[in-house]
């Protein structure tokens, strides 16, 4: 089976040489790689051209596209690809040897469409590990039949990408997310290829964590997802505020909030504990924890707000 590969790049001089080494030791070979750049100004473009004269057996189209985010470079990579099947991955990931025979196989059933596979973190510090556990879908809670792909890894019939209107331009920030939940109302048939192996760099500093959790759920509530879990995450905070509040009326109070608030802090320990098993972990890990609770509440907060602009603005100018 052929196979177009394709990614998209802004200023990935620190990790395009290990997607392309990755590439270039796959055990099947990508037929086309295409690499849609949004306008990198550091050295990605030039050691994507270096790794080109020394690999000339690897087929490799650079386009250009200033300003796209990731879905405008997306679509185009997948627009100009000659094969049926569309190989997708992101800068920043390094693909197991055997990921694109992997990820392409289950296409040998006719009615296949879409396949998922799976990632794992390639960390280099404890804070990293810790990090994955919170950024990634942790091995206990993958469920098989219901796991949707995300751009890291994953495959898909171009047929298929056309007829769902290509990956949704109008969200920057969780763009796949967003496109897998469209394929999944469309009834599209998914497998999850759990040994389709990407390993991903996680955040290495609280800041770039956060940064990237508010956005995913900026964008999740701008396009109407997980409001449920976002409720949920913003009911412990209330419940937990009007504990504390009622505690200087009713001093009793306070000996549970402080017991809920300890309870609430061993949680995050005790569900990912065991993927690190060392001891600063026991200090990250909640910290992480308040750390993503405030991200979500935060970027969901902002992305209602987006919504409800976007409408109001909709609405007084009409349809276009």
């Amino acid at each position: 089976m052929k196979a177009s590969f394709i990614t998209t790049i802004l200023n990935e001089e620190k990790t395009i040489t290990s997607l392309l080494i990755s590439l270039a030791k796959q055990t099947k070979k990508p037929d086309e790689i295409i690499i849609v750049d949004g306008g990198s100004r550091d050295k990605t473009i030039k050691k994507i051209k270096k790794f080109q004269k020394l690999n000339p057996s690897l087929k490799i189209i650079l386009l250009t596209k200033k300003g796209a985010n990731r879905s405008q470079g997306r679509n185009l990579a997948i627009k100009k690809a000659k094969n049926k099947i569309i190989a997708i991955s992101d800068a920043g990931c390094e693909l197991d040897k055997n990921w694109l025979k992997n990820i392409i196989q289950p296409f040998k059933d006719p009615s296949a469409e879409v396949t998922a596979g799976y990632y794992k973190p390639k960390t280099e510090s404890i804070f990293q590990e810790c990090v994955a556990t919170y950024a990634l879908i942790v091995p206990h809670r993958v469920k098989p039949k219901k796991f949707l792909p995300t751009s890291r890894s994953m495959a898909i019939l171009k047929k298929t990408w056309k007829k769902f209107g290509g990956f949704p331009e109008k969200f920057p920030d969780n763009e796949d997310f967003v496109f897998a939940n469209t394929l999944k109302k469309g009834k599209v048939k998914i497998a999850f290829v759990k040994n389709a192996l990407v390993y991903w760099y996680p955040r290495s500093d609280l800041k770039s964590f956060w940064i990237m959790i508010y956005r995913f759920a900026k964008g999740d509530a701008f396009a109407g997802l997980r409001y449920p879990k976002t409720a949920t995450v913003l009911g412990r905070y209330l419940i937990g505020a009007l504990l504390l509040i009622f505690s200087f009326k009713h001093h009793y109070l306070l000996f549970y909030w402080l017991f809920c608030a300890l309870i609430y802090l061993i949680w995050p320990i005790f569900k990912n504990y065991r993927y690190i098993k060392k001891w600063p972990a026991l200090f990250l890990l909640p910290i992480l924890q308040i750390t993503t609770d405030t991200a979500i509440i935060l970027g969901t907060i902002k992305g209602i707000a987006k919504k409800i602009i976007c409408r109001i603005i909709k609405n007084k100018n009409g349809p276009l």
